[in-house]
């Protein structure tokens, strides 16, 4: 299985709060985000990594061809693009050919619990009973949180920008199959935007989606979120 991070980002707002190294080196945890992501992919089976980074920040793309260099199963991709979804439309072909897990590179998750969902997740591929399985939350720490309907054996069946019955929240944590390339491409040829956008698709497409509990995930927004990551992987 492929495994995919977009670091496109030019976390403008990590900046704006006196962080001056780009995002994805960021540390916490006592290692980059990219590099934090990119073990834990390798430990679970990784047979490539592709990460896209903006053309902005060079240290990102230097520091990605130096893990080249060492002899990662890593490709990478440079170019600046208006949204995470176009992020993954670059990213694309590289991921065609066999199912692939994909997050953003400042998802912050429990390992244990992460190697949980990759097993559901291959589990579900081996049975051909899903197109996707998604990492969903009900600990909601967000500005705009996706919320995620399922039914009563953990199908989702919408994402919703609101609702009266909270339940779960995308974590930002994607399994997917190159199925769902095609309905990413319909998306973009109708000048869409958004990854939450690309997730409504995919239920409107008739993609079966299921969806698995994480008990946290966390996202470095701002200067605070760092030490809020910190304190929750040493729990």
């Amino acid at each position: 299985m492929k495994y995919a991070i977009i670091a496109a980002g030019e976390g403008s707002r990590l900046a704006s709060e006196g962080i001056s190294v780009p995002k994805p080196l960021v540390r916490v945890g006592g290692e980059p985000l990219v590099d934090r992501l990119l073990r834990i992919f390798l430990h679970h089976g990784a047979t490539e990594v592709d990460v896209i980074c903006n053309d902005l920040t060079k240290e990102v793309s230097a520091h990605l061809r130096q893990k080249q260099q060492e002899g990662l199963p890593l490709k990478v991709v440079v170019k600046t693009t208006p949204s995470s979804m176009h992020s993954l439309f670059e990213l694309s072909g590289l991921l065609g050919n066999e199912p692939f897990c994909l997050t953003t590179v400042d998802t912050i998750f429990r390992e244990k619990e992460f190697g949980e969902y990759v097993a559901r997740f291959q589990s579900l591929l081996a049975h051909d009973e899903a197109d996707g399985l998604m990492g969903v939350t009900d600990y909601i720490d967000d500005e705009k949180p996706l919320h995620v309907a399922v039914d009563g054996e953990m199908n989702v069946t919408a994402f919703l920008d609101s609702t009266d019955c909270p339940c779960y929240i995308s974590g930002g944590i994607y399994g997917l199959t190159p199925k769902s390339l095609q309905t990413l491409q319909r998306c973009i040829a109708r000048r869409e935007s958004r990854m939450r956008n690309f997730q409504r698709a995919l239920v409107n497409d008739g993609l079966r989606l299921k969806a698995w509990p994480f008990s946290k995930v966390l996202d470095i927004d701002h200067a605070e979120d760092i030490q809020k990551a910190e304190n929750f992987l040493a729990e």
